[in-house]
Order: structure tokens, then sequence, then C-alpha cells
């Protein structure tokens, strides 16, 4: 088996179409420049983690990190284009861990633990990273063809990691569980993933400047 390769699904931080949920108490200038960090953390992230292969999973045209590679993002629903990430990324004997941009506070060793357990001959099967909302910030795949579940698991509700938990238990697979994340979809969570940055990181500047306070919201 190949090294497993790491794929980042993510959007091109443009005001309007990243990061809405922001908005208020964002404007969607804020929202974009506060996506933006942590797509750029989170690329740096990956970069240092241990990987056979970077895959860039991209919708709009944001630059390609040097050594990475890319790929489209295809399909409507979201559930559809994650399973299209692993579907168009495929490469025989190749498990894939998939990320995507909304948790940057997510280190290397993280990645390294999943990336690890994929690439162990006696290792589970899948690798899912359980978020604080109910969804899921990490999936890893020994085969990726399994990623078919995701088609028909409804996303960004409160039971999707427990759904898409169910999906692969009933393909027979064995399934380790990875660290719970806090992902980025509120103003609160912006803060509260903010203060566990590392000091200096770009989401972290990102949130100082670009989030309004609860005291200055509240005025």
């Amino acid at each position: 088996m190949s090294a497993p390769q790491l794929l980042v699904l993510t959007k091109t931080p443009e005001p309007g179409r990243v990061k809405t949920r922001l908005c208020p108490p964002c404007t969607p200038e804020q929202a974009a420049r506060i996506a933006a960090a942590a797509l750029a953390d989170t690329l740096d992230t990956v970069t240092a983690a241990t990987a056979g292969a970077r895959v860039l999973v991209v919708d709009g045209g944001h630059p390609t990190p040097k050594g990475w590679t890319r790929v489209a993002q295809r399909g409507g629903p979201l559930g559809d284009r994650l399973a299209n990430a692993f579907a168009d990324s495929l490469a025989v004997g190749t498990a894939t861990l998939l990320i995507g941009m909304d948790t940057p506070q997510l280190t290397a060793e993280h990645l390294d633990t999943a990336v690890g357990l994929l690439g162990t001959v006696d290792g589970p099967d899948a690798v899912l990273g359980p978020a604080d909302d109910g969804g899921w910030w990490a999936l890893g795949l020994r085969e990726p063809g399994h990623a078919e579940v995701l088609r028909t698991i409804p996303t960004s509700a409160a039971h999707t990691g427990r759904l898409t938990l169910a999906a692969l238990h009933r393909r027979g697979l064995r399934v380790h569980l990875l660290p719970r994340l806090r992902d980025v979809d509120t103003a609160a969570d912006a803060r509260a993933v903010a203060a566990l940055c590392p000091a200096g990181s770009r989401f972290g500047v990102a949130v100082a400047a670009d989030v309004p306070s609860p005291a200055a919201v509240a005025r």
C-alpha cells in the first residue's frame, strides 16, 4: 500500500461565498478574510504533516500550494462533492484522508496520527474526526470507494457525524475515532478556536482584527 494521501476540501475565500454564518456580526469582507486565514493555516499544517501526496479539492481559483496537486470540486450538494473528492483523487492502493478548512487549530500531529493509522497494515478501515457541532472534521478511508455513503447523509446537521459513523459500520468497516474538534461556523466558534491556535497564527490575527467583540456588538 502506498503512503496515504491528504485532501483539503475548500472554497476560494471570496466575500459572500464563505463563512456566511459569521455575518452578522462580521461583514462579508471580514468573513472572507477570516476564511482565508483559516485556509492558509490549514494548508501550512497539511504541508508539514506526513503524506504520500497532498491534494487541494477546490471550488474556485485559489492557487495550488507548491508540491500539491489540484482537483476541482464537482457536484451540487455537499455530500456529492465530498464523495466526488474521494473518487476524483483516487489512486489505486492509496488510503485517503479528507479534511476541510474549518479547523485551523488542527496540528500536524493530529494528521500524522490519522495517516499512521490508515497506513498500518492491521490498522482500522476508516478514521473519523467528530466535531463539536455534531458533524465531522476528518474522514479517512483505507478504501476510498466507501465514500459513496456520503451521498445520502444529511450534511451540516447535529446528527451528521453519528449517521456517517453508522453508515461506515453498516459497510462492515472498523472505524477509529479521532479527537473531537470545534469547527468554525459562528463568531463564538471563531473566538473559541482562535484561543486554541498558536500565538501569531493567521487565524488568530484575523479573528482579533475582524470579529467584533460581544461588547461592541451589544452597543
